[in-house]
């Protein structure tokens, strides 16, 4: 995406994401930087096509001295593609970044639900996964969080989370606003290492022109932790209900909740004794991970 034309380049690889955009009502997350920025202005150039209704929302995070520019500058680029904006304010009273994260997307979730979206759209990219997938690793994560941002997942009840951007470079994010003369701001948050998050961005830019190919092969090393994770959790889920049915079978009806059977099947696998109660005076007994017939 470096030719004569980012602008087209990019809409084409957002066009690829046909299936997960196509005809959705979206709340258009928009910070005011220059990602959110290129994000408001893909989506909105391929609204027709695509069959968008799209909603921008700003969420002001009173702790930060530059929000009401960040603010102004969304607003501007809400009036410049003629979009409906809301401002969504947040509780001060946490600097915690997994706890602001939290409220900003309860605040984006509860936007989407008030307007009928049924998804809210960000402009996380590769770079973003790069450090999402290394913040997993430093906290000693599994498969689960090694797989890094999913392009789709369920925010909350009727709600998706889309980042139709994952796979491109940040760099031709800032290019396209720049091609487009396109107002943005700039975090000076973003150079406080104190934040977990940027120190990891400072590393890895640090790292990129040594490693080329550092986000693709991160990206691809997510992909492939994701999909095992997903595979694991789908074998897991045959198992559960073949047990529930093996259960139902056994004592005439559906006999325990989630909890009980889950627990019943971590028995069995780690080969353990015992009896394990399912609910309604049934129980099961196991020796050595296998059920005693008594």
């Amino acid at each position: 995406m470096r030719g004569a034309h980012p602008e087209r380049d990019l809409e084409t690889a957002v066009l690829r994401e046909r299936a997960l955009l196509f005809g959705r009502r979206l709340t258009v997350a928009c910070s005011g930087g220059a990602d959110s920025v290129a994000l408001v202005a893909l989506v909105s150039s391929l609204s027709e096509r695509l069959e968008l209704q799209l909603r921008l929302a700003y969420v002001h995070h009173p702790l930060r001295r530059s929000a009401w520019q960040d603010e102004c500058v969304v607003l501007r680029i809400a009036a410049s593609f003629g979009l409906p904006v809301d401002t969504l304010p947040i509780d001060p009273d946490s600097t915690d970044e997994a706890t602001l994260r939290e409220r900003r997307y309860g605040a984006l979730a509860e936007h989407a639900r008030t307007w009928g979206n049924d998804a809210v759209v960000t402009a996380h990219h590769a770079q973003d996964q790069s450090e999402s997938v290394l913040l997993a690793l430093f906290r000693g994560a599994g498969e689960r969080g090694l797989g890094g941002m999913r392009v789709r997942r369920t925010l909350a009840e009727g709600v998706d989370l889309l980042r139709p951007l994952l796979a491109i470079d940040g760099e031709a994010l800032h290019a396209y606003c720049h091609a487009r003369a396109l107002p943005y701001a700039v975090d000076p948050s973003n150079a406080s290492l104190d934040v977990r998050r940027n120190a990891v961005r400072d590393a890895l830019d640090a790292l990129r022109p040594r490693f080329p190919g550092l986000d693709r092969a991160v990206a691809r090393a997510a992909t492939i932790a994701g999909n095992a994770s997903e595979n694991e959790e789908a074998d897991r889920g045959a198992a559960r209900r073949w047990l529930s049915g093996a259960l139902a079978r056994r004592f005439g009806r559906e006999s325990s909740e989630f909890e009980r059977v889950e627990a019943l099947l971590a028995a069995i696998e780690g080969g353990a004794s015992g009896r394990y109660a399912l609910g309604g005076g049934a129980s099961v007994l196991l020796r050595d991970g296998k059920p005693v017939n008594e």
